[in-house]
């Protein structure tokens, strides 16, 4: 529990920490906004004040100063009764606190009135200074018809005496009177800015509530949309991080999570001294069936895998999908390791309806057992796929590591790499082995077997590339080659006067390409070999891969004449139903039942019931693996047709096969087989 809470608590106060950041850094910028608006509205307060005073003096000019003048320019001096006036006017004005100071200067800036000693000590300067008086620039813009005002003290000027007194709005305008009204000087008043302050103020202190409320509101919206957008953001980082781990078409965990699993399953097991098993499952053929069906139909098939292996493996188990057809699985504490894998991989084995197919694939597993060396999760998963590629080249569907697997998987992948040039450069030959008439012990056909006369290894069995090769698309190469080979020597056979009917192995790949019957045809013909001295072998797998593509194929061939025999019958799961629908002439007995079974009664019983289902379904039955007197007497007291194996002769070259039909009576070819 205290582990459990620790992330919690760590979470919680990271949550806390994530939202006063964000807090701060919005604030910042609002504050920011907030400084600006309070100085630019402080600004227009502040022109409206000066506004307000220009208007209040243009009123006080129109209204109170010019009806006391007679419209003479000031230049020539006030008569008695205008400065009578004008000193009740100001006087009244000034006691009133609606003006703090009153003058009349002419056009060049001379004080007329009133004529104190501060009036005389300006007009002196002013006359003694010229351009430099300080109101000459105002007093010129008021001469020439323009108002000017701005914020000042009573007094505030160089040449005023007297302490510093309120503040005041000055302003300089432009002074008319007389009928008709006409420029006589400039007007310089000085208002007082208390009332015009109070009353910008109290707009102010609107104004800043409002935009203190704006601001706050601002903050708050664009605090909210700043946390919903952070939550959906950190969801979708939690998503995009889960997705990371995940593989997209059947949602289990990808290549980069399994290795977190490795690696965690390595250190549970040192920690805990209990095993615990890592394991790579690959998909027989699975390429075939997604280049023949579809993409679409193969990523159903995966993702129904998939469900399989999730379904069956425990809570404390991990099933990923590492790529393509490649599973990885790993088992803490198995009690059977290779029982528990077996039976995972039955469950991928059985049968599933795909696009409205009946499709099942057949699953190679390799697994590795963790141990207190710690080796690492590449290193376990490398021995584990090793061990994988030994499962499907032995065709033993579960295979576990040994260190000796590690240089024939080396091996077989530099095979592999070198095929395409023994391809080309005529280091493949094809051996025959004899299938004899089980009652007489002739000679009726024989099966094409490929050997790699490498120039360093020297003759290489099937086993040694074929299983590689079948995962690759070269397995279609290969097969082309060993149809026009063995057509090749079936023609030289007829032209000894020989004519014997040969066996071709087909992989899985290829007895489900559209295609292929109309390959087997084209061969025929070049090589001028009938049809009947052909039998083409395909094996219940490769039937199962793609059922209904697999039979078109086959019927095309039957129609050309071609027979088609089920090899290494009894391996697979084809239906009964399934196969008398099939054009099949022929049966041939897994050698895992045949070898032995003179003593073994469940092996006889076993061959016994394939012979009868064959028979009474019309087709011809080879048994395969006769390796003692014994087993082909036991074959051919249960009415098998044809034998083959060890004991009645081991693969041979063409040479040879040619001198061993020397010894029989030349024989016909009908059916598939040749006739006594």
């Amino acid at each position: 529990m205290a582990r459990s809470s620790d992330p919690q608590r760590e979470r919680t106060g990271s949550t806390i920490q994530l939202l006063l950041t964000h807090g701060v850094l919005i604030l910042i910028p609002v504050l920011l906004l907030g400084l600006g608006l309070s100085l630019g509205i402080r600004g227009m307060a502040d022109n409206r004040g000066l506004a307000e005073a220009r208007s209040e003096a243009l009123l006080v000019a129109q209204t109170a100063v010019a009806p006391q003048l007679d419209g003479q320019p000031l230049s020539k001096g006030l008569s008695t009764r205008e400065r009578s006036a004008m000193m009740r006017l100001v006087s009244r004005a000034v006691a009133d606190g609606r003006v703090l100071r009153l003058r009349l200067r002419d056009e060049q800036g001379e004080v007329v009135f009133p004529r104190d000693s501060t009036a005389k000590a300006k007009g002196k300067a002013g006359g003694e200074l010229g351009d430099s008086h300080e109101d000459d620039d105002e007093v010129a813009v008021a001469a020439n018809g323009g108002v000017v005002a701005q914020l000042t003290h009573v007094n505030a000027d160089a040449d005023d005496t007297g302490p510093l007194g309120p503040a005041a709005v000055e302003v300089y305008l432009p002074l008319t009177a007389g009928e008709p009204a006409r420029q006589i000087g400039v007007l310089e008043t000085y208002l007082p800015y208390a009332p015009i302050q109070a009353d910008v103020r109290a707009g102010l202190h609107v104004l800043y509530r409002d935009l203190a409320l704006g601001l706050a509101g601002l903050f708050v919206v664009l605090f909210v949309i700043t946390l919903s957008v952070s939550r959906r953001l950190r969801r979708e980082l939690a998503t995009n991080a889960w997705l990371a781990g995940r593989d997209a078409l059947t949602g289990l965990p990808n290549r980069a999570l399994f290795v977190q699993h490795v690696e965690g399953a390595a250190a549970w097991s040192a920690r805990t001294g209990r095993p615990a098993v890592v394991a790579v499952m690959d998909l027989d053929h699975f390429k075939d069936l997604n280049d023949t069906l579809g993409h679409p139909s193969g990523d159903e098939l995966l993702g129904i895998v998939a469900r399989r292996l999730g379904a069956g493996i425990r809570r404390s188990d991990t099933v990923s999908r590492l790529g393509g057809d490649e599973f990885g699985l790993v088992l803490r504490d198995p009690q059977d390791a290779r029982g528990e894998l077996s039976r995972l991989a039955a469950l991928v084995a059985t049968e599933a309806e795909v696009g409205g197919l009946p499709l099942s694939v057949a699953p190679s597993v390799g697994y590795v057992l963790l141990s207190d060396d710690r080796i690492s999760a590449k290193t376990a998963m490398q021995r584990a796929e090793v061990a994988m590629y030994a499962a499907k080249a032995d065709h033993t569907v579960i295979a576990e590591y040994a260190a000796e697997l590690e240089r024939f998987v080396a091996a077989d992948m530099e095979l592999i790499a070198e095929l395409p040039h023994a391809l080309i450069s005529g280091h493949l030959v094809l051996h025959y082995q004899p299938q004899v008439e089980a009652a007489s012990g002739a000679v009726v056909a024989a099966e094409a077997l490929v050997r790699w006369n490498h120039p360093r290894h020297g003759l290489l069995p099937p086993g040694r590339f074929l299983p590689m090769a079948e995962q690759t698309d070269l397995i279609e190469r290969l097969t082309a080659w060993v149809l026009d080979a063995a057509l090749s020597d079936a023609s030289r056979l007829s032209a000894h006067g020989r004519p014997l009917p040969i066996a071709v192995n087909v992989s899985a790949r290829s007895v489900v390409r559209e295609d292929f019957a109309q390959q087997v045809i084209d061969a025929l013909q070049r090589a001028d070999v009938p049809a009947a001295q052909l039998v083409v072998e395909v094996t219940e797998t490769a039937l199962l891969t793609s059922p209904e593509r697999a039979r078109d194929v086959l019927e095309q061939l039957a129609r050309a004449g071609i027979h088609v025999s089920i090899d290494d019958f009894g391996q697979g799961q084809t239906s009964l139903g399934y196969l008398a629908d099939l054009p099949i002439a022929e049966l041939k007995v897994d050698r895992g039942f045949v070898t032995g079974m003179a003593s073994d009664r469940v092996r006889t019983a076993i061959v016994e019931s394939v012979v009868d289902l064959g028979h009474n379904l019309g087709m011809r039955v080879v048994a395969e693996g006769i390796e003692t007197e014994a087993d082909l007497a036991a074959v051919r007291g249960l009415g098998c047709d044809l034998a083959q194996g060890y004991y009645i002769a081991r693969p041979m070259a063409f040479e040879a096969l040619v001198e061993l039909l020397g010894g029989q009576e030349p024989v016909a070819v009908s059916g598939g087989v040749a006739k006594p």
